[in-house]
């Protein structure tokens, strides 16, 4: 009789932990979905991995439009900025060997690198507080990515550009240091930088299908990049695989970055507590903290601590994440610049430690007096106020100092409202004196308490003059390897950000824009001499600063 129940406890376990893993896979699947619909577009692969083993392993949509072939899991993507973390970790492993310290003056090792009388170490380059300009910043990049350079050559490009501030003071994300990089394992190794990393990583990972990118060796199963144009997808514009080098040549798959990340973890490469400099942020000189590492950034998801880094060049789009007490990894690779995989990574790794974010099929359905309930404006931290009302039959969340931008939330439940397919939330609740508070939610939370203010009225759009307008011309750096173009013609101002269409902005004083075709405000941030120096962009209730770069 033992041995029938303990028989019939086996079974049952393993029925209700294939349930489980079926309802996972269910909830990966709606994620990836939710993005990648058509299946004749550039497309993607995935893997989520727990405790080091894939879990799930998903290709969508095509590697090539031409010759209409669908994506596997097997194909072989640009990596871009992904890279940073494999030239940081080869640092750390030259470190360990005691041929370099940290603290080390780049000059140790470049000699002739002219560094206007400042000191900027190894560390410097690591973290990108050298305050080098960046290389990606200057002159139109897209013309000067068609030019085959030899690593020197590259250095020569930028090396002679004004610093943007003393080393350690400031931090700012630069592919300029990790050239420099490049370049400093050149001259310790005595190897060049594909070879180190080849010899010293990819071989004894078992990375097979990994190598430093090239347009001229047959590549298997390599995915051609795409970018979105305004008619439609278009070959991604061309990259000399030589100027990216350190900061983002190298090229893999979801399979063999699994096995990179079992390294790190694992402690194959670098010791335990060599990784923790690399992946638990850094300080600038006057001790304040940043959250980038060593090739790596500090991560907070749900709760839960991990590390990141994302990629984005011509027709690639990648980011990889990992959680270190659930031991989640979560690596997306896209073929298309125009593809949001961070989105999807993220939400990939909330589902897999089962805190997932919601998706308009959570969504229910709350009566009128069940909704106009929380109607009110609300005061959060800082002094930021938000108004929630119910207009067209749904309620909507406006930012007091952004009128034009008014987001539909809908109901998760009587008091939890989400944003539109966001990771975004409100959850609201009474108080202790009957009044309403609102939590709103993104990775942390904020408490606001229901005041009695009245809605302001939109704010009517105005015509501003060329000359004013002209100010606000060029590129501006919203993050790594993506940019917003800044046009202006005429009376009229346009904005186009990296791998997108152009769309109109209309002004509702001389230096707050907003947009029609999509929920934003963009206000143009001056210095003291009055010269425009950068953007701050509202969207889905964060903000972003983009410095102006020309």
């Amino acid at each position: 009789m033992k041995t029938k129940i303990s028989l019939i406890v086996v079974v049952f376990s393993f029925l209700f932990a294939t349930a489980q893993d079926q309802n996972l896979t269910q909830q990966f699947d709606d994620i990836v979905a939710q993005y990648y619909n058509d299946a004749n577009a550039p497309g993607a692969t995935v893997l989520v991995a727990k405790n080091g083993k894939a879990i799930y392993r998903k290709a969508v949509g095509k590697s090539n439009l031409e010759l209409d072939v669908d994506m596997i899991p097997e194909n072989v993507f640009m990596l871009a900025s992904i890279t940073k973390q494999f030239t940081a970790v080869a640092i750390l492993m030259l470190e360990e060997q005691g041929k370099l310290s940290l603290d080390d003056p780049i000059t140790k090792f470049i000699p002739d690198y002219p560094t206007h009388g400042k000191t900027i170490t190894v560390h410097h380059l690591l973290n990108h507080t050298s305050g080098i300009k960046s290389y990606t910043s200057i002159g139109d990049l897209r013309q000067v990515a068609r030019q085959d350079k030899t690593l020197d050559e590259l250095i020569d490009f930028f090396k002679n550009e004004p610093m943007d501030f003393d080393p350690g003071e400031d931090y700012s994300y630069n592919n300029s240091g990790y050239v420099l990089l490049g370049k400093i394992i050149e001259v310790v190794s005595g190897e060049t930088y594909s070879d180190f990393i080849d010899n010293h990583i990819f071989q004894p990972l078992g990375m097979t299908a990994s190598q430093y990118g090239s347009h001229s060796k047959i590549i298997k199963n390599r995915a051609m990049p795409y970018e979105e144009g305004d008619k439609g997808y278009v070959n991604a514009s061309y990259l000399s695989m030589s100027l990216p080098h350190a900061a983002g040549a190298l090229t893999s798959t979801i399979d063999d970055m699994l096995k990179w990340q079992n390294a790190l973890a694992n402690n194959t490469l670098i010791k335990a507590s060599t990784l923790q400099k690399a992946i638990n942020g850094s300080k600038l000189n006057n001790g304040e903290h940043i959250d980038y590492g060593y090739g790596l950034g500090e991560l907070t998801l749900k709760g839960s601590k991990g590390y990141t880094h994302s990629g984005g060049i011509f027709g690639t789009s990648t980011n990889g994440i990992y959680l270190i007490n659930e031991d989640v990894y979560v690596i997306g690779l896209s073929n298309c610049s125009c593809n949001d995989i961070g989105s999807v990574t993220t939400q990939l790794a909330a589902a897999a430690i089962g805190k997932p974010y919601p998706s308009m099929k959570d969504v229910v359905q709350l009566n009128e007096d069940q909704l106009k309930k929380w109607v009110g404006a609300y005061e959060f931290e800082g002094g930021v106020i938000r108004h929630i009302f119910f207009k067209d039959g749904a309620l909507k969340s406006m930012r007091e100092s952004d009128t034009n931008t008014v987001f539909d939330i809908f109901p998760l439940s009587e008091n939890r409202f989400m944003f539109n397919d966001s990771s975004i939330e409100y959850r609201f609740s009474k108080s202790a004196d009957g009044k309403n508070q609102a939590i709103f939610i993104t990775d942390s939370e904020s408490i606001g308490k229901q005041i009695d203010k009245a809605m302001p009225e939109a704010r009517k759009e105005i015509t501003l003059s060329n000359d004013i307008l002209s100010q606000y011309d060029g590129k501006y750096e919203l993050a790594p390897n993506f940019n917003v173009v800044i046009t202006v013609k005429g009376n009229e101002i346009f904005a186009q950000a990296t791998g997108q269409g152009q769309f109109s902005l209309f002004a509702e004083n001389e230096t707050t824009f907003f947009a029609k075709v999509t929920p934003l405000k963009v206000v143009f941030n001056k210095n003291t001499s009055g010269k425009v120096e950068s953007f701050t962009l509202y969207q889905g209730g964060q903000e972003s600063i983009a410095k102006k770069i020309e």
